[in-house]
Protein backbone atom coordinates (compact mmCIF):
# COMPACT_ATOMS: atom_id res chain seq x y z
CA UNK A 1 0.00 0.00 0.00
CA UNK A 2 1.18 3.53 -0.82
CA UNK A 3 0.25 6.75 0.94
CA UNK A 4 -0.74 9.21 -1.76
CA UNK A 5 -2.65 12.48 -2.21
CA UNK A 6 -6.15 12.14 -3.62
CA UNK A 7 -8.44 14.85 -4.96
CA UNK A 8 -11.39 15.28 -2.60
CA UNK A 9 -13.05 18.43 -3.94
CA UNK A 10 -12.64 21.51 -6.12
CA UNK A 11 -13.95 25.07 -5.99
CA UNK A 12 -13.55 28.42 -7.70
CA UNK A 13 -14.51 32.07 -7.42
CA UNK A 14 -14.70 34.96 -9.86
CA UNK A 15 -15.19 38.67 -9.25
CA UNK A 16 -18.75 39.78 -9.88
CA UNK A 17 -17.78 42.18 -12.67
CA UNK A 18 -17.31 40.58 -16.10
CA UNK A 19 -15.62 42.72 -18.76
CA UNK A 20 -16.07 41.83 -22.43
CA UNK A 21 -13.63 42.74 -25.19
CA UNK A 22 -16.14 45.27 -26.48
CA UNK A 23 -16.28 47.03 -23.10
CA UNK A 24 -12.50 46.99 -22.85
CA UNK A 25 -12.24 48.56 -26.31
CA UNK A 26 -14.11 51.61 -25.00
CA UNK A 27 -11.07 52.61 -22.93
CA UNK A 28 -8.17 50.72 -24.56
CA UNK A 29 -6.95 51.05 -28.16
CA UNK A 30 -8.05 47.56 -29.19
CA UNK A 31 -11.01 45.62 -30.62
CA UNK A 32 -12.86 42.38 -30.02
CA UNK A 33 -11.57 41.02 -33.35
CA UNK A 34 -7.93 41.87 -32.53
CA UNK A 35 -8.07 40.18 -29.13
CA UNK A 36 -9.94 37.06 -30.24
CA UNK A 37 -7.72 36.48 -33.26
CA UNK A 38 -4.50 36.65 -31.25
CA UNK A 39 -5.55 35.10 -27.95
CA UNK A 40 -8.99 33.48 -28.08
CA UNK A 41 -10.05 35.67 -25.13
CA UNK A 42 -13.58 37.11 -25.18
CA UNK A 43 -14.17 37.97 -21.53
CA UNK A 44 -12.42 38.41 -18.21
CA UNK A 45 -13.45 39.21 -14.61
CA UNK A 46 -12.05 42.26 -12.83
CA UNK A 47 -11.97 42.61 -9.05
CA UNK A 48 -13.94 45.48 -7.56
CA UNK A 49 -13.10 47.45 -4.44
CA UNK A 50 -13.19 45.05 -1.51
CA UNK A 51 -12.48 42.01 -3.68
CA UNK A 52 -8.91 40.85 -3.08
CA UNK A 53 -6.73 37.84 -3.68
CA UNK A 54 -7.53 36.59 -0.17
CA UNK A 55 -11.30 37.13 -0.40
CA UNK A 56 -11.48 35.30 -3.73
CA UNK A 57 -9.25 32.53 -2.35
CA UNK A 58 -11.54 32.15 0.66
CA UNK A 59 -14.62 31.81 -1.56
CA UNK A 60 -12.91 29.18 -3.70
CA UNK A 61 -11.71 27.34 -0.59
CA UNK A 62 -15.20 27.21 0.88
CA UNK A 63 -16.57 25.82 -2.39
CA UNK A 64 -13.85 23.15 -2.47
CA UNK A 65 -14.53 22.19 1.15
CA UNK A 66 -18.26 21.90 0.39
CA UNK A 67 -17.50 19.68 -2.60
CA UNK A 68 -15.29 17.50 -0.40
CA UNK A 69 -17.93 17.32 2.32
CA UNK A 70 -15.48 18.65 4.90
CA UNK A 71 -15.46 21.45 7.43
CA UNK A 72 -12.55 23.90 7.74
CA UNK A 73 -11.24 22.23 10.91
CA UNK A 74 -10.41 19.10 8.87
CA UNK A 75 -7.63 21.07 7.11
CA UNK A 76 -4.09 21.01 8.52
CA UNK A 77 -2.29 22.67 5.59
CA UNK A 78 -3.08 25.69 3.40
CA UNK A 79 -0.84 26.63 0.48
CA UNK A 80 -1.84 29.67 -1.55
CA UNK A 81 -0.16 30.28 -4.90
CA UNK A 82 -0.20 33.95 -5.88
CA UNK A 83 1.87 36.72 -7.41
CA UNK A 84 -0.57 39.37 -6.13
CA UNK A 85 -0.82 38.93 -2.33
CA UNK A 86 -3.00 41.20 -0.23
CA UNK A 87 0.05 42.41 1.70
CA UNK A 88 3.82 42.09 1.37
CA UNK A 89 3.48 40.07 4.59
CA UNK A 90 1.98 38.16 6.26
CA UNK A 91 1.15 35.43 3.75
CA UNK A 92 -2.31 35.70 2.24
CA UNK A 93 -2.76 32.03 3.17
CA UNK A 94 -2.97 33.11 6.82
CA UNK A 95 -5.72 35.61 5.93
CA UNK A 96 -7.66 32.74 4.32
CA UNK A 97 -6.99 30.57 7.37
CA UNK A 98 -8.46 33.20 9.70
CA UNK A 99 -11.44 33.82 7.40
CA UNK A 100 -12.24 30.10 7.41
CA UNK A 101 -12.08 30.03 11.21
CA UNK A 102 -9.19 27.57 11.42
CA UNK A 103 -7.41 28.05 14.74
CA UNK A 104 -4.10 26.44 13.81
CA UNK A 105 -2.66 24.86 10.70
CA UNK A 106 0.40 25.26 8.49
CA UNK A 107 -0.31 28.16 6.11
CA UNK A 108 2.00 29.85 3.62
CA UNK A 109 2.16 31.36 0.14
CA UNK A 110 4.05 30.12 -2.92
CA UNK A 111 5.25 32.56 -5.58
CA UNK A 112 5.85 30.96 -8.98
CA UNK A 113 3.49 33.16 -11.02
CA UNK A 114 1.42 31.17 -13.55
CA UNK A 115 3.06 27.90 -12.46
CA UNK A 116 2.28 28.65 -8.83
CA UNK A 117 -0.61 26.24 -8.46
CA UNK A 118 1.50 23.35 -9.83
CA UNK A 119 4.30 24.28 -7.41
CA UNK A 120 1.84 24.51 -4.51
CA UNK A 121 0.19 21.19 -5.38
CA UNK A 122 3.55 19.45 -5.60
CA UNK A 123 4.63 20.80 -2.21
CA UNK A 124 1.31 19.74 -0.65
CA UNK A 125 1.63 16.28 -2.22
CA UNK A 126 5.14 15.91 -0.79
CA UNK A 127 3.94 16.91 2.69
CA UNK A 128 0.98 14.53 2.53
CA UNK A 129 3.12 11.64 1.30
CA UNK A 130 5.64 12.25 4.10
CA UNK A 131 2.95 12.35 6.78
CA UNK A 132 3.49 16.04 7.58
CA UNK A 133 -0.13 16.75 6.58
CA UNK A 134 -3.34 14.78 6.13
CA UNK A 135 -5.69 17.20 4.39
CA UNK A 136 -4.59 20.24 2.43
CA UNK A 137 -6.24 23.22 0.81
CA UNK A 138 -4.26 24.16 -2.29
CA UNK A 139 -5.36 27.47 -3.79
CA UNK A 140 -4.40 29.63 -6.75
CA UNK A 141 -5.72 33.17 -6.50
CA UNK A 142 -4.84 36.37 -8.34
CA UNK A 143 -5.90 39.97 -8.83
CA UNK A 144 -3.66 40.73 -11.80
CA UNK A 145 -5.82 43.72 -12.72
CA UNK A 146 -4.00 45.57 -9.93
CA UNK A 147 -0.57 45.21 -11.57
CA UNK A 148 -1.53 45.80 -15.22
CA UNK A 149 -0.55 48.83 -17.27
CA UNK A 150 -3.95 49.72 -18.70
CA UNK A 151 -2.30 51.81 -21.40
CA UNK A 152 -0.39 48.83 -22.78
CA UNK A 153 -2.87 47.05 -25.02
CA UNK A 154 -0.47 44.16 -25.64
CA UNK A 155 -0.69 43.03 -22.01
CA UNK A 156 -3.77 44.48 -20.31
CA UNK A 157 -6.18 42.58 -22.60
CA UNK A 158 -4.65 39.23 -21.65
CA UNK A 159 -5.33 38.95 -17.93
CA UNK A 160 -8.20 38.58 -15.50
CA UNK A 161 -8.84 37.96 -11.80
CA UNK A 162 -10.10 34.84 -10.06
CA UNK A 163 -9.36 31.93 -7.76
CA UNK A 164 -9.47 28.15 -7.80
CA UNK A 165 -8.93 25.62 -5.02
CA UNK A 166 -8.65 21.91 -4.39
CA UNK A 167 -8.79 19.78 -1.26
CA UNK A 168 -6.22 16.99 -1.18
CA UNK A 169 -6.37 14.16 1.33
CA UNK A 170 -4.13 11.28 2.33
CA UNK A 171 -5.21 7.81 1.28
CA UNK A 172 -3.53 4.42 1.51
CA UNK A 173 -3.98 2.64 -1.80
CA UNK A 174 -2.39 0.28 -4.30
CA UNK A 175 0.00 1.61 -6.93
CA UNK A 176 -1.88 3.04 -9.90
CA UNK A 177 -5.02 3.80 -7.89
CA UNK A 178 -6.51 7.28 -7.66
CA UNK A 179 -4.41 10.23 -6.57
CA UNK A 180 -1.40 12.22 -7.74
CA UNK A 181 0.76 9.86 -9.80
CA UNK A 182 3.66 12.14 -10.75
CA UNK A 183 4.77 15.77 -10.84
CA UNK A 184 7.72 17.59 -12.41
CA UNK A 185 8.78 21.19 -11.86
CA UNK A 186 11.36 23.39 -13.57
CA UNK A 187 12.71 26.95 -13.46
CA UNK A 188 15.19 28.98 -15.51
CA UNK A 189 15.87 32.43 -14.08
CA UNK A 190 17.87 33.54 -17.12
CA UNK A 191 14.61 34.60 -18.78
CA UNK A 192 13.53 37.11 -16.12
CA UNK A 193 13.40 39.97 -18.63
CA UNK A 194 10.78 38.32 -20.84
CA UNK A 195 7.95 38.35 -18.28
CA UNK A 196 8.21 40.32 -15.05
CA UNK A 197 6.85 43.15 -12.89
CA UNK A 198 8.98 46.30 -12.83
CA UNK A 199 8.72 46.92 -9.09
CA UNK A 200 9.08 45.38 -5.66
CA UNK A 201 9.66 46.21 -1.97
CA UNK A 202 13.44 45.69 -2.16
CA UNK A 203 14.04 47.53 -5.45
CA UNK A 204 11.61 50.35 -6.15
CA UNK A 205 9.45 50.28 -3.05
CA UNK A 206 6.43 50.12 -5.35
CA UNK A 207 4.17 47.34 -6.62
CA UNK A 208 5.14 47.94 -10.25
CA UNK A 209 3.44 46.90 -13.49
CA UNK A 210 3.55 43.74 -15.57
CA UNK A 211 5.89 43.74 -18.60
CA UNK A 212 6.07 41.00 -21.21
CA UNK A 213 7.72 40.18 -24.54
CA UNK A 214 4.86 38.12 -25.90
CA UNK A 215 6.36 36.42 -28.93
CA UNK A 216 9.38 35.13 -27.01
CA UNK A 217 7.21 33.92 -24.13
CA UNK A 218 4.98 32.10 -26.65
CA UNK A 219 7.97 30.29 -28.18
CA UNK A 220 9.34 29.14 -24.83
CA UNK A 221 5.88 28.12 -23.61
CA UNK A 222 5.15 25.74 -26.47
CA UNK A 223 8.58 24.09 -26.22
CA UNK A 224 8.74 23.84 -22.42
CA UNK A 225 5.17 22.64 -21.92
CA UNK A 226 5.40 19.88 -24.52
CA UNK A 227 8.70 18.76 -22.97
CA UNK A 228 7.48 18.67 -19.36
CA UNK A 229 4.25 16.91 -20.37
CA UNK A 230 6.20 14.10 -22.02
CA UNK A 231 8.52 14.02 -19.01
CA UNK A 232 5.79 13.72 -16.39
CA UNK A 233 3.89 11.12 -18.40
CA UNK A 234 7.08 9.06 -18.55
CA UNK A 235 7.49 9.27 -14.76
CA UNK A 236 3.87 8.14 -14.34
CA UNK A 237 4.44 5.27 -16.78
CA UNK A 238 1.72 6.50 -19.14
CA UNK A 239 1.51 7.50 -22.79
CA UNK A 240 -0.22 10.60 -24.19
CA UNK A 241 -3.09 8.43 -25.43
CA UNK A 242 -3.79 7.53 -21.78
CA UNK A 243 -4.75 11.15 -21.04
CA UNK A 244 -8.48 11.67 -20.54
CA UNK A 245 -8.22 15.41 -19.95
CA UNK A 246 -5.43 17.95 -20.36
CA UNK A 247 -6.02 20.92 -18.06
CA UNK A 248 -3.51 23.56 -19.14
CA UNK A 249 -2.66 27.02 -17.94
CA UNK A 250 -5.10 29.30 -19.74
CA UNK A 251 -2.78 31.91 -21.23
CA UNK A 252 -3.54 31.93 -24.94
CA UNK A 253 -5.68 29.71 -27.17
CA UNK A 254 -2.84 29.41 -29.68
CA UNK A 255 -0.50 28.00 -27.02
CA UNK A 256 -3.16 25.46 -26.04
CA UNK A 257 -3.61 24.39 -29.67
CA UNK A 258 0.14 24.15 -30.32
CA UNK A 259 0.76 22.10 -27.17
CA UNK A 260 -2.05 19.66 -28.03
CA UNK A 261 -0.64 19.23 -31.54
CA UNK A 262 2.85 18.47 -30.21
CA UNK A 263 1.35 15.75 -28.01
CA UNK A 264 -0.88 14.48 -30.86
CA UNK A 265 -3.79 15.03 -28.47
CA UNK A 266 -7.30 15.69 -29.72
CA UNK A 267 -8.53 19.24 -29.00
CA UNK A 268 -11.65 17.60 -27.55
CA UNK A 269 -9.52 16.39 -24.63
CA UNK A 270 -8.27 19.87 -23.72
CA UNK A 271 -10.22 21.88 -21.11
CA UNK A 272 -10.42 25.46 -22.37
CA UNK A 273 -11.65 28.40 -20.30
CA UNK A 274 -9.33 31.16 -21.56
CA UNK A 275 -12.20 32.57 -23.65
CA UNK A 276 -14.24 33.23 -20.48
CA UNK A 277 -11.60 34.00 -17.86
CA UNK A 278 -8.52 35.22 -19.79
CA UNK A 279 -5.17 34.52 -18.10
CA UNK A 280 -5.70 34.34 -14.33
CA UNK A 281 -2.09 33.27 -13.65
CA UNK A 282 -1.88 30.84 -10.70
CA UNK A 283 -5.68 30.62 -10.60
CA UNK A 284 -6.13 29.43 -14.17
CA UNK A 285 -5.43 25.70 -13.75
CA UNK A 286 -7.63 25.16 -10.65
CA UNK A 287 -10.36 27.36 -12.20
CA UNK A 288 -10.39 25.22 -15.34
CA UNK A 289 -10.28 22.05 -13.25
CA UNK A 290 -13.30 23.14 -11.22
CA UNK A 291 -15.27 24.05 -14.36
CA UNK A 292 -14.66 20.59 -15.85
CA UNK A 293 -15.47 18.84 -12.56
CA UNK A 294 -18.74 20.69 -12.12
CA UNK A 295 -20.00 20.33 -15.69
CA UNK A 296 -19.53 16.55 -15.50
CA UNK A 297 -16.77 16.11 -18.06
CA UNK A 298 -14.37 14.68 -15.50
CA UNK A 299 -15.43 11.28 -14.19
CA UNK A 300 -13.98 8.98 -11.51
CA UNK A 301 -11.01 6.92 -12.63
CA UNK A 302 -9.91 9.31 -15.38
CA UNK A 303 -6.34 10.50 -15.94
CA UNK A 304 -5.86 14.27 -15.74
CA UNK A 305 -2.71 16.15 -16.69
CA UNK A 306 -2.28 19.67 -15.34
CA UNK A 307 0.41 21.97 -16.74
CA UNK A 308 1.54 25.58 -16.63
CA UNK A 309 4.37 27.96 -17.44
CA UNK A 310 4.93 31.43 -16.05
CA UNK A 311 7.36 34.21 -15.34
CA UNK A 312 10.76 33.25 -14.07
CA UNK A 313 10.55 31.18 -16.20
CA UNK A 314 8.89 28.49 -14.11
CA UNK A 315 6.97 25.54 -15.52
CA UNK A 316 5.65 22.18 -14.45
CA UNK A 317 3.10 19.42 -14.87
CA UNK A 318 1.19 16.97 -12.68
CA UNK A 319 -0.58 13.69 -13.47
CA UNK A 320 -3.46 12.55 -11.28
CA UNK A 321 -6.17 9.94 -11.42
CA UNK A 322 -9.60 10.99 -10.15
Amino acid sequence: MIRRSVLLGTGSALPSRAVSNAELAETVDTSDEWIVERTGIRNRHIAAEGETTATLATQAARAALDAAGLGPQAIDLIILATATPDQTFPASATIVQAALGIDDCVAFDVAAVCSGFLYAMTVADSMIRSGAADRALVIGSETFSRILDWEDRTTCVLFGDGAGAVVLGAEESEAGARGILAAKLHADGRHNGLLYVDGGPSTTGTVGKLRMKGQEVFRHAVTNLASVLNEVMGVAGLDPQDIDWLIPHQANARILDATARKLKLSPDKVVVTVDRHANTSAASVPLALDVAMRDGRIQPGQVLVLEAMGGGFTWGACVLRT
